[in-house]
């Protein structure tokens, strides 16, 4: 590494401890562990704002919802299977208080396990077709292998 780039370490747990425990009993301690001044006044900052030294873990952006919250977005999309993402998410935001946008609420349906799915498009049956279709199925219930071998069936769906 060249000289010019600096290594940045971060202190573990034990050694922030180390460092509040001697700044308590009022000793100075930068030369001791071999640190820059402003990390332990920020350090001290910290622990008499927080009351703690351990070091924050968080990247990104904060999450918009609380586990809890993830769990009632599955919950209605359970309950309420026709429920667009949008919908959810105004439920969500009326029932929280906090704006969740539908791209938000379909991260969270993904996490649990829902998935959008499109609907299979065919033909509607009414009850006259299914009622034809029933009294066929009744007409030829009986017929023999010989009779259905002169019959010609034709699948007309599109996955070929």
């Amino acid at each position: 590494m060249a000289n010019n780039q600096s290594v940045r370490r971060h202190l573990n747990t034990f050694t922030r401890g180390r460092i509040i425990g001697k700044l308590d009993k009022g000793h100075s301690v930068a030369a001791e562990f071999g640190i820059d001044h402003s990390i332990v006044s920020r350090l001290w900052r910290q622990f008499q704002t927080t009351g703690t030294a351990i070091r924050g873990f968080s990247s990104g952006r904060p999450r918009g919802t609380t586990p809890a919250n993830d769990r009632y977005i599955v919950l209605q999309a359970r309950r309420n299977r026709r429920q667009t993402a949008g919908e959810i998410a105004r439920h969500t935001t009326q029932a929280t208080g906090r704006p969740i946008s539908r791209f938000t609420v379909a991260r969270r349906l993904h996490g649990g396990g829902l998935f959008a799915r499109r609907p299979v498009r065919c033909v509607p049956l009414t009850p006259a077709h299914r009622r034809r279709r029933s009294l066929w199925c009744r007409e030829h219930r009986n017929w023999r292998v010989n009779e259905w071998g002169r019959v010609l069936f034709k699948d007309e769906s599109r996955s070929v």
